[in-house]
């Protein structure tokens, strides 16, 4: 059975590693360097020109990368390397959780050495080339060693709680876990901006002035109370520009990058906010963290159902089961089911992104938002012609063509 198990393993990986490529091989079809008719007044023929060179460039290092991490991956299954560092764990003690977490510890860590060049490349080669690179080496290098502690803490903590609780549960650990998993995802959502993001970048309250009057004044004529207004510096790293809402009832907040603040006019700017407001008066916020937490009880139940199959622990050269080596091979098996219900969470996303565009464009002034969007597309060199079977499997917002149509129906 375990033999199955694997060849079913490197099925998956392969078969995954080949749609993803032939979806972007579909998208690098659609390039060209003459400016569509369709984005004409969108975008102007140099600076197209540019967007689809930089997005050439990005597919090509996506795919040696990609291709280097599907190497990786595959060799770890084909020659046992997760039983190796699963000896490793195991000749360092003899406790269940600290073995798990040495285990987790030793892979991602080696994962994130080995994906280092290639990180490097993409932030001081790829993004210096066209103008988005604000990063330096000392923050790029503190972000890696905070980024390591973050997940030893936060990351270890969280599976060591998960390993004791089913230690002391057994079979029915899945529902405390659950219960600790929701609890976790729940504090993340309301503290996420307050307690992490200021361990990378510096917000700052917006000033009074125009800008914050006029965003006031839009929360007030939408009904919705809303007394944290951020700035973030983005800019320390890229000169990308974006916006985002985050947390519940007394803690939600709204946090303009200073980038977005910097090349938008004040009605542009309340516009992607009325956006972002929209998406929770219409209970998006609440709906994806619902839907997020019954995908997980799911998987944490059918995993429940497989942790003691020594044939999984066997298909990776583990001949006793254990939790880890179990879990390396169930998350596998399960990414196919998890493939197809991404799906349908994109379906979804698109579907929630055109409804806050019409809560932007009914309450506040659809050319503003418009207008709005071009601009970050043209910031970002965002790819106005994606294919049509990428976007179905990968995007989780609308193409800007479309969001523009979608606009002009409520324009007077």
């Amino acid at each position: 059975m375990h033999e199955i198990i694997f060849w079913v393993i490197i099925a998956i990986l392969v078969l995954d590693f080949l749609f993803e490529n032939y979806l972007e091989y579909l998208n690098t079809k659609r390039m060209g360097t003459q400016l569509p008719d369709e984005l004409k007044g969108v975008y102007e023929a140099e600076k197209y020109a540019k967007q689809q060179a930089y997005q050439r460039e990005n597919h090509r290092f996506g795919m040696i990368s990609g291709t280097f991490s599907f190497l990786v991956i595959l060799a770890m299954f084909a020659f046992y390397g997760f039983a190796f560092v699963d000896s490793i764990a195991w000749n360092l003690t003899s406790h269940v959780i600290l073995a798990a977490l040495l285990f987790f510890g030793i892979i991602m860590f080696a994962s994130d050495i080995i994906n280092i060049p290639f990180s490097v490349y993409d932030t001081f080669v790829i993004e210096e080339k066209y103008g988005f690179n604000k990063t330096t080496p000392k923050t790029f290098v503190l972000d890696h060693l905070k980024g390591w502690v973050l997940g030893a803490v936060i990351g270890g903590g969280l599976l060591a709680l998960i390993l004791f609780i089913y230690q002391k549960t057994q079979s029915m650990f899945w529902v405390y876990a659950w219960g600790v998993v929701a609890a976790f995802s729940v504090f993340m959502a309301m503290f996420y901006s307050s307690l992490i993001v200021p361990l990378f970048n510096k917000q700052t309250p917006l000033e009074d002035g125009e800008l914050r009057d006029a965003i006031q004044d839009f929360a007030a004529k939408a009904g919705f109370k809303l007394d944290n207004i951020y700035v973030i510096d983005g800019s320390k790293r890229s000169t990308k520009a974006n916006a985002y809402f985050t947390g519940f009832g007394a803690k939600k907040r709204i946090v303009l990058y200073d980038t977005l603040i910097d090349e938008m006019e004040t009605d542009e700017i309340v516009a992607v906010l009325a956006h972002e407001i929209g998406h929770y008066k219409k209970k998006h916020v609440t709906q994806g963290l619902f839907i997020s937490l019954l995908q997980t009880g799911i998987v944490l139940f059918i995993f429940s159902l497989l942790i003691n199959n020594a044939s999984l622990s066997k298909a990776l050269g583990v001949e006793e089961p254990n939790f880890h080596i179990g879990l390396v091979a169930f998350g596998i098996l399960y990414s196919p089911v998890s493939f197809i219900l991404g799906i349908f969470m994109n379906m979804l996303s698109r579907k929630n992104e055109f409804q806050a565009d019409a809560f932007a464009a009914q309450y506040f002034k659809p050319d503003a938002l418009a207008a709005a969007l071009k601009k970050l597309s043209q910031k970002n060199l965002s790819n106005l012609t994606p294919h049509p079977l990428y976007v179905f499997f990968n995007y989780s917002h609308p193409p800007l063509l479309e969001r523009l149509k979608h606009l002009k129906r409520f324009e007077s």
